[in-house]
């Protein structure tokens, strides 16, 4: 029986920063083999799980589905007296790195801390600020002549935050952005075996959407989507967070409108929600989404793109705190609508008499 949380956990507590996307990409391709026709991998290192239709279907789609490996991180700048400076790769909030436990992948794995001074040797005046990032070391606890020999400018550092749960069912860990998302195209692979499909789905881990959303427009290119649909972590309700631009943790993924997004598409996701009973939230996003979808849009000669968003409270951070019903509702919401969508639907004319 298929346990999700285990599934996420196992996802969450491994380290995969962008651009070193493999013990993530291998252990999903052992996951993914048995939910699909076939595996394979871009040159960018992008995974890619195709499920071929299982019933005629005319005309027959290819949907991609997308979702993202990488995590923030960080590497090591230099070695100083045994200490370790820090250079960002992506999305690292030094707000919260002080005092927070790390993994050193030098040489060998070396458990680590963020070192902060300690408030007593501060001046009055940096008391009420945060730390810039290049005051901060990482202190492993050998000699600085043990930590030359193991550690050199590049090894990656990552969070050393395994997943913890919550109350209500609620769960918190690192990488939650974008594991979360990939747990629900597991979901939608394990549901798609028990449904009769007429489209063939793509589903894609992509690699470096932190750096620039690089995979997701590889793997648009190498795939050749009809359509795609892209998941992601939404900014969800918290006291900072304003509720206009946020959705609600356990009540379902959030489906934004805005010019990233076909708006038949969408309208045909609703749809399949309502039809299914699965909640549903809203939203707006004005201009770029900062998601796999804003460069799977422009893929090609263009792609119909749409964006689900699993609500995520503490973003880029090591506590990042959803509710695993969203994500099942996620992936049960993609396996409803690939087994039951027209293949036509996208041409349908308006009311207008023209093309949506």
């Amino acid at each position: 029986m298929f346990d999700l949380n285990a599934h996420l956990r196992a996802m969450v507590e491994l380290h995969a920063p962008s651009g070193h996307e493999g013990p993530l990409r291998d252990y999903l391709s052992g996951v993914w083999e048995p939910l699909a026709d076939e595996l394979s991998t871009d040159g960018l290192g992008s995974l890619i799980a195709t499920k071929r239709p299982t019933r005629e279907c005319e005309p027959s789609l290819r949907i991609m589905l997308a979702a993202h490996m990488d995590e923030i991180g960080l590497m090591a700048r230099e070695v100083v007296d045994g200490f370790i400076s820090l250079q960002r790769i992506n999305g690292v909030d030094n707000r919260v790195l002080p005092a927070q436990a790390v993994i050193v992948h030098g040489r060998r794995q070396l458990h680590g801390v963020v070192a902060a001074k300690p408030p007593h040797m501060l001046p009055m005046a940096e008391r009420q600020n945060y730390e810039p990032l290049d005051n901060l070391l990482v202190d492993v606890g050998l000699e600085p002549a043990e930590v030359e020999a193991l550690v050199q400018p590049g090894d990656l550092i990552t969070q050393d935050a395994p997943m913890i749960e919550l109350q209500n069912g609620r769960l918190a860990g690192k990488a939650m952005d974008d594991r979360a998302s990939l747990a629900a195209l597991t979901v939608c692979l394990q549901q798609l075996q028990t449904l009769q499909h007429g489209h063939e789905v793509c589903a894609v881990a992509t690699a470096q959407e932190e750096t620039g959303l690089l995979g997701a427009r590889t793997a648009a290119w190498r795939v050749k989507p009809d359509l795609a649909i892209a998941l992601d972590v939404d900014f969800a309700v918290q006291p900072g967070v304003e509720a206009d631009n946020s959705v609600e943790l356990g009540k379902g993924p959030g489906l934004p409108v805005g010019p990233n997004f076909h708006r038949r598409l969408v309208d045909r996701l609703r749809a399949t929600a309502r039809s299914q009973e699965i909640p549903l939230q809203g939203g707006v996003i004005s201009g770029a989404s900062g998601t796999d979808a804003w460069a799977i849009q422009v893929a090609r000669a263009g792609v119909p793109t749409a964006l689900l968003g699993i609500p995520l409270r503490n973003m880029h951070s090591p506590v990042e705190t959803l509710d695993p019903r969203d994500i099942e509702r996620a992936g049960r919401l993609l396996a409803h609508f690939i087994a039951e969508v027209e293949g036509d639907f996208l041409l349908a004319t308006n009311p207008e008499g023209g093309k949506s």
